[in-house]
């Protein structure tokens, strides 16, 4: 690493230890997990969506008998 590369990345962690996130840490941590609530009981309402549509289904259950 040359001299001001070092000195660049010194004045960075220097500067970043001392910047206002305003707000506590735990604070982006607990909306991290509330938007991955959110997106997993998304993907849980599209559970099961296939046999919602008994129609479909049975017009292509001749498909299975060929390995497909």
């Amino acid at each position: 690493m040359s001299l001001a590369a070092s000195a660049l990345a010194s004045a960075v962690v220097a500067e970043s230890a001392h910047a206002d996130l305003g707000a506590p840490t735990w604070v982006f941590g607990a909306v991290a997990l509330v938007i991955f609530a959110i997106l997993g009981v998304v993907t849980f309402s599209y559970r099961d969506v296939a046999n919602r549509h008994a129609a479909k289904a049975q017009a292509h259950e001749h498909h299975g008998e060929h390995g497909h």
